[in-house]
């Protein structure tokens, strides 16, 4: 595997380090700008709100720049981001600086995995992409725990401070390793491209993925006020059970990467009511330390256990669109990172306390549940569609899909 790749898996452990840290930094984050914990859980759907706008306009308006310094000027543009978040004066110009970040971290995510495929011979690029997703991987394991360990004992802006080298250094990679990269003989037309969006499927699998990874960050959005005002643990647990979260949602992407290939509706189905019964648990139990830490665990495994048969999903029912499928995909996700942390917010200012929002999430996965079975009966022939094949730009789905699904 060229070096050049592990090198955008360093760029992407930065970008996912990032949009996740806030959920262990929250408290200190509002004392500091003197907001609440729910609005300043809005920061984390300000980024999200980012990626949602920036995934298909940057698949878009970058299609026909030249890969290798599009990235460049993303990933610096991303670690001016942070260097603005850390500095921030105000609540409003930190809001912005997510923003922004998000943008760049979406453009960076769409034209980093065509650059990533675009190295290797075909038979790799199932694996090139497999080493970005480690970062994002490692971002949960050990970027947000970090982030939080640093916001603990030198405050929140060191782990802005901390993610703006990471970029750098990303930056300085990019700079020495990755090559430019020719563009394609035939470039896609979008217009084209555009009438997947008439398909119900589409839209149907848009509605799984965003209510599903709703409700998982609705909870998970405010773990760390939840552990710390209502389980009773200490602020230094909060790294820690971040990093067990992380551990688990390892262990979730390499169960559901196996199995999705067969039994796509199965890892939809158990995946998502799983994480269901976690968050109904969550509120149960979250004035028991022990449970809540368990269950926080046990919530990685089953969200990241859904993923890759949600992104699987789409890139099935949206593969005749190459460019707009990868920007389809993780526009859903950060619909629900957008919505989850909106809607955890809400219910906690209402007064309803912070076991509030994992009930509020297991509203939102229960919703989840119902459209995927609506998606089963109306499927037709859709589930014996023949493998959309890579695209050489745009990104790429996360798991291989075969031509007949049994589960």
């Amino acid at each position: 595997m060229p070096i050049a790749v592990h090198t955008l898996g360093v760029a992407v452990f930065a970008l996912g380090t990032s949009e996740f840290m806030l959920s262990g930094l929250l408290p200190a984050v509002a004392d500091d700008m003197n907001v609440s914990v729910p609005r300043a859980g809005l920061l984390i759907s300000a980024f999200a709100i980012g990626m949602v706008v920036g995934a298909p306009l940057l698949a878009a308006t970058t299609l026909r720049l030249p890969r290798r310094a599009t990235l460049i000027a993303l990933i610096s543009v991303f670690g001016l981001g942070q260097i603005a978040g850390a500095l921030a004066p105000s609540y409003a110009v930190l809001f912005v600086s997510r923003v922004v970040s998000a943008l760049a971290c979406a453009g960076f995510w769409a034209v980093g995995a065509s650059v990533a495929v675009a190295m290797v011979p075909v038979t790799q690029r199932a694996r090139a992409i497999a080493v970005m997703l480690g970062g994002l991987s490692l971002a949960n394991v050990l970027g947000v725990p970090a982030g939080a360990f640093l916001g603990d004992h030198f405050g929140w802006r060191s782990a802005f401070w901390a993610v703006a080298g990471a970029s750098a250094l990303a930056l300085v990679g990019v700079v020495l390793l990755v090559p430019r990269i020719a563009p394609p003989a035939e470039q896609p037309v979008l217009r084209r491209e555009l009438v997947i969006y008439r398909d119900r499927q589409v839209w149907l699998a848009v509605a799984v993925v965003a209510l599903a990874a709703g409700g998982v960050f609705c909870a998970f959005s405010y773990l760390a006020p939840l552990l710390t005002d209502v389980a009773g643990l200490g602020d230094g647990w909060v790294p820690g059970v971040l990093a067990l979260f992380g551990v688990g949602a390892l262990i979730g992407t390499a169960i559901g990467g196996q199995v999705t290939d067969e039994r796509l509706f199965t890892v939809l189905f158990s995946g998502i009511a799983a994480s269901t019964v976690f968050l109904g648990s969550l509120a149960l139990f979250s004035a028991s330390a022990v449970a809540v830490v368990i269950l926080a665990f046990l919530l990685g495994v089953s969200a990241f256990y859904t993923g890759p048969a949600l992104n699987a999903r789409v890139f099935e029912v949206a593969g005749a669109a190459p460019t707009l499928a990868g920007a389809t995909a993780t526009a859903s996700f950060n619909l629900g990172n957008t919505a989850g942390p909106w809607l955890g917010g809400t219910v906690i200012d209402v007064g309803w306390g912070y076991e509030a929002a994992a009930w509020a999430g297991a509203g939102l996965t229960v919703s989840a549940l119902g459209v995927v079975a609506v998606s089963v009966r109306v499927r037709g022939s859709a589930e014996g569609s023949p493998t959309p094949p890579l695209p050489e730009t745009g990104a790429p789905p996360q798991t291989p899909l075969l031509k007949r699904r049994r589960g």
